[in-house]
Formats: structure tokens, C-alpha cells, sequence
């Protein structure tokens, strides 16, 4: 017996006057914004410039749902192209059918045009940005749960979602397993794991973006593996499944054979403090007062051995023309 389960919401879109606010683009939005907030603040740590994260998202964004939608299209043609499949619903993204690795591919090239243009270091920005990128996919997969789209097999657990009649696989089956909630959850805390590894440990180049790549390519597979909707297999798995498993790879062979240094942090813009610089600077100002001391207490112990008068004579406040005075 069921205790309890997640409702789905009763509509997907609210309107705000004559203007449609959908719950799918609106958590796509808000996983944008997070994104940026936080990529701006690690790249300018970094010592690159303000804006540079709201220049990538200008340019990634676009090409990233581009890429999405083709690839979902391509991977799931049936409704568009298969029998009584509409062609013209290709166009609809709002209405869901977004796939991942599509955004993943168009995002990059995006954001390479963007770092090239720019003239910045690909590496270092990818490393900044992973982190907000992947709690970004997090907070967009509750898009899914406004659509009551891609959830996973019938489940009797107490944390199943409610599907309603219209978009049940199964018309007899009313609670599935909510893959959407399990790869939020999964998202986040990659990032969270993400920034952790970040303060304590800097990888060197592109070596934390891969990280996030494989710890993503993880938690996708597992819960690509509960999912029941319509897809493309091989070999009996899903394509998206072998997907995964190649980019894991990918992801790993880079991250163990790349050796290149950490990069070094620029200066810091105003307001974002860099511990690493911080110190530095505290060492060298330290280093640089004793070294500047010492000549002068060794000049004013020679010339007291001598009996002659200091080097440098402090004026009092009886000598200095610029004294007020009593």
C-alpha cells in the first residue's frame, strides 16, 4: 500500500496577464541565473574580467537548446517524424524534449567562441564554471516534473511521484519513480562536492571540469537505467547509456593523463578575496619590511660605535619648520 507519494502539479503553465509563465522554462531560467552568479564570482577570483560569465551564457545558452533539440529530435524521432508524428513539434521546445549531451555539445562551442573571442584561457574558465553548470542542470530537471515528463518504472516507494491519466505510460499505473528528483539531487551535490574539492585541493587545468563530467556521467547512467520512456537502443541499452559510458571515459583518460600546471590566479576584482593571493601578499609585504630594516639598524649601530651622529636623524617637533606648536 501507498503512504504517500509527490503530487505533480495541475497545469505546467501559469499566466501572469496575457503573458504564459511555463514552470519548464522557468526552472531552466533560474538554473541559468544560478550559474552565472556563481561562475561570475569564481572567474573573478581568478582575476578575470567582470561580465566575462554573463558573456558566455549570452553565447552558450542559444547554441546549447540548439543542440538540446536536435539531439532529442534525433534520438526520439518518432513523435515528430515517425507514423502520425507532427514535424512543426520539433519546434516546440516549451513543451519539453531538451536532451543533455546535445546541450552539452552546443553549449561548448558556444562557450569556445565566447573564451576565443574574449581571448581568455578555455581551461581555466571551464574549471570555474563546472561547478555552477552542473547545480544548474539540478535545478532545470524540475522542469520535468512540471511537465510530468521522463519519470522512471511503476514504484510503490513513499517518495513516488503522482502521474496524471493524460501523461501516464501505463493508464493503470498511477506512481513512478521520480528520476527528475534523484538527478536533482544527484546535480547538487556534485557541485556542492565540486567547490569542496576546489578549495582544498587546486587539480590544474580542465582537471575539475572533468571531474564534473565523470561524477555527472555517473549518476546519469543509474538513473537513466529507471527510465521507461520512449528511446533509441543498442544492444539493448539505451543510447543515452552508451553515451555516458563513452564520455566517462573520455573524462578519465584526460583527467589522469593531464598534467599540466594549476593555473595561477590573477589579481583578484575588487570586493572577491583570494586566500592563496592574499597570503602571498602578507609574506612579501612581511619580507619586504625586514629587509628594508635591516641596513638601517645596521647603519645606526656603526655610526653610534663611531660616536658620530645618526644617519637619519627623526626631526622633532621643535626642528620641523611645518610643526604647529604650543
Amino acid at each position: 500500500m501507498l503512504l504517500a507519494a509527490i503530487p505533480s502539479p495541475s497545469r505546467g503553465v501559469v499566466h501572469l496577464g496575457p503573458i504564459p509563465l511555463r514552470g519548464y522554462a522557468l526552472m531552466i531560467i533560474i538554473g541559468i541565473v544560478v550559474a552565472v552568479m556563481l561562475s561570475e564570482r569564481r572567474l573573478r577570483a581568478r582575476g578575470e574580467p567582470a561580465g566575462l560569465a554573463a558573456d558566455l551564457a549570452t553565447w552558450a545558452v542559444p547554441f546549447g537548446i540548439v543542440g538540446s533539440r536536435i539531439y532529442s529530435v534525433i534520438t526520439t524521432p518518432g513523435p515528430y517524424f515517425g507514423s502520425g508524428g507532427d514535424p512543426v513539434q520539433a519546434l516546440e521546445i516549451w513543451k519539453g524534449g531538451l536532451g543533455i549531451w546535445g546541450g552539452v555539445a552546443g553549449g561548448a562551442l558556444g562557450a569556445y567562441i565566447c573564451v576565443k573571442r574574449r581571448g581568455r584561457s578555455l581551461g581555466l574558465v571551464a574549471d570555474a564554471c563546472a561547478p555552477g553548470l552542473v547545480i544548474a542542470q539540478g535545478i532545470g530537471r524540475w522542469g520535468n516534473w512540471f511537465n510530468q515528463e521522463l519519470y522512471g518504472r511503476p514504484t510503490h516507494l513513499p517518495w513516488a511521484v503522482t502521474i496524471d491519466p493524460g501523461r501516464r505510460i501505463d493508464p493503470a499505473v498511477a506512481h513512478y519513480q521520480p528520476t527528475f528528483l534523484y538527478e536533482s539531487i544527484w546535480d547538487i551535490g556534485v557541485g556542492l562536492i565540486l567547490l569542496w574539492i576546489d578549495r582544498r585541493h587546486r587539480l590544474g587545468r580542465v582537471r575539475l571540469f572533468c571531474l564534473y563530467v565523470a561524477f555527472y556521467t555517473l549518476g546519469r547512467a543509474w538513473i537513466e537505467a529507471l527510465r521507461i520512456d520512449e528511446a533509441e537502443h543498442f544492444f539493448g541499452v539505451r543510447l543515452n547509456d552508451w553515451v555516458c559510458l563513452v564520455v566517462f571515459l573520455g573524462a578519465v583518460i584526460v583527467f589522469a593523463t593531464d598534467r599540466r600546471p594549476v593555473d595561477p590566479d590573477g589579481v583578484p576584482a575588487a570586493g572577491v578575496a583570494s586566500p592563496d593571493t592574499s597570503a602571498a601578499g602578507t609574506a612579501a609585504a612581511g619580507t619586504s619590511e625586514s629587509e628594508t630594516a635591516a641596513p638601517a639598524t645596521s647603519e645606526a649601530l656603526a655610526a653610534a660605535r663611531a660616536g658620530g651622529p645618526d644617519p637619519d636623524p627623526s626631526p622633532t617637533p621643535a626642528d620641523d619648520p611645518t610643526s604647529a606648536g604650543g
